[in-house]
């Protein structure tokens, strides 16, 4: 019953956000509720589990919103504006050397296995080029979420390889070291992907003469895209202050890849400290914070609404009880391909589930049935990750709503653009951990 109910809430919950008939708010917390009721799951009882839930997201949440404003200063000091003018010195107007450039800067910067980093500093740095080209900032998406499904599924000190590594037990080297080619047959993968939606735009526009660009530009969407970017304006700038904002960047992101502090307690405290730096004057301060408080509290509010949803999820116990069924149907003579059963399935599963819920869950079951197998937890917890290229399009992912929150776009639309890339993305890094014995 509760693996036919949660099948079923997950796949109305789906329909209805990728068809728009609700929002996403509206979907994660009226959804569950509909469904734990007709389960017969009392009023008293969803509202410890929705509790639960928002507790677990309330540090994300923290995370997001101050990282926002952290990053949001920045942008509005101008710390990016060198490196967009590098870009645009190089690529000159080629939509495939634009969206390689944009793989190369996200890759990186998803080393330090925060997507929220990553996508703040990726889309602030890329999206005014793609709207001046007129290339579709779908790609732009694509390309920042899959280089931090890569960067930050697979290193040990990215969310869901630490989440593995802890929830079984794993040393982290043991983990790391043999699925290092499969990383980067994904960065590869990301590379191509790129390569084929540069050229698919190359197509399209041409090599845009970037003096001209803006007044050749009949894009569908570019309008609507243009309304989307803040103009900074001059006065806002601080050029003067760009080696002090660097500086103070590079310390925050090189305390929160240290752990020395909690991540949300970083950029609250790198916030106030850029605040003070750039914007000395209080009402200069509060007309920041204003200028990017929508984006922020849509973010936050996304989050509680997952929470909500999460904590349903698993307090009604519909996820043992899905992962239960999955493992069950496994049919024996598949047990020696097990990993590769693990890794298949992990594409759906981390979809429809947060990556606390699959790892600290599921994952332990799907080990302990591996062993009746005589697979190595190992193997196991590496094709877990595998899946992490479609777990990043779930509305479960916090960094992705920020993605399009930023982009201005419907959270549906990124989806059906983004699917079939990130399945490819999948799929090859998984026949690569195959071949080189990662599983």
């Amino acid at each position: 019953m509760l693996t036919f109910l949660g099948s079923s809430m997950v796949i109305v919950f789906t329909y209805l956000i990728m068809s728009r008939r609700l929002s996403p708010v509206a979907a994660l917390v009226i959804v569950p509720i509909i469904f734990a009721l007709f389960g017969g799951f009392g009023i008293a009882e969803l509202g410890d589990m929705m509790a639960d839930g928002i507790k677990t997201v309330a540090s994300s949440a923290a995370l997001l919103l101050f990282a926002i404003l952290f990053f949001g200063i920045m942008i509005d000091a101008g710390l990016f504006d060198p490196l967009i003018k590098k870009i645009l010195t190089i690529v000159k107007g080629d939509p495939v050397k634009i969206a390689i450039g944009t793989a190369i800067i996200a890759m990186t910067v998803a080393l330090d296995g925060d997507g929220t980093t990553t996508h703040m500093i990726t889309i602030s740095a890329m999206l005014p080029l793609f709207i001046r080209i007129g290339m579709n900032p779908l790609g732009l998406a694509t390309i920042s979420l899959l280089s931090v499904s890569i960067m930050s599924g697979m290193t040990p000190w990215g969310g869901p390889a630490t989440r593995a590594i802890v929830s079984l037990g794993l040393d982290a080297n043991e983990f790391f070291v043999p699925i290092l080619p499969t990383m980067l047959a994904g960065m590869a993968s990301i590379l191509f992907i790129a390569f084929l939606i540069g050229k698919k735009e190359r197509a399209r526009l041409g090599v845009i003469d970037l003096d001209v660009a803006a007044k050749k530009n009949s894009f569908a969407f570019a309008e609507a895209a243009v309304t989307a970017v803040a103009t900074v304006t001059d006065d806002i700038k601080r050029p003067k202050l760009i080696w002090i904002n660097l500086l103070l960047t590079v310390a925050v992101m090189y305390i929160l890849i240290a752990g020395i502090l909690p991540a949300a307690i970083i950029f609250l405290i790198g916030f106030v400290i850029a605040a003070m730096i750039n914007y000395p004057n209080i009402q200069k301060q509060s007309e920041r914070i204003a200028a990017h408080a929508g984006n922020a509290i849509t973010v936050v509010i996304l989050v509680f609404a997952a929470g909500i949803f999460a904590g349903i999820f698993s307090g009604t116990k519909m996820v043992d009880a899905i992962a239960n069924s999955m493992v069950s149907i496994i049919p024996e003579s598949l047990g020696g391909f097990f990993p590769t059963v693990v890794a298949l399935t992990s594409m759906p599963l981390t979809f429809v589930l947060s990556n606390d819920a699959y790892y600290f869950g599921v994952l332990p079951i799907l080990a302990e049935a591996g062993a009746a197998y005589g697979v190595d937890p190992l193997e196991v917890a590496r094709a877990s990750v595998l899946g992490q290229p479609v777990h990043f399009l779930s509305p479960l992912v916090a960094s992705t709503f920020l993605l399009v929150g930023m982009l201005k776009t419907d959270f549906g639309t990124m989806q059906r653009y983004a699917f079939k890339w990130a399945i490819l993305c999948s799929l090859a890094i998984i026949i690569v951990a195959f071949l080189t014995g990662a599983i």
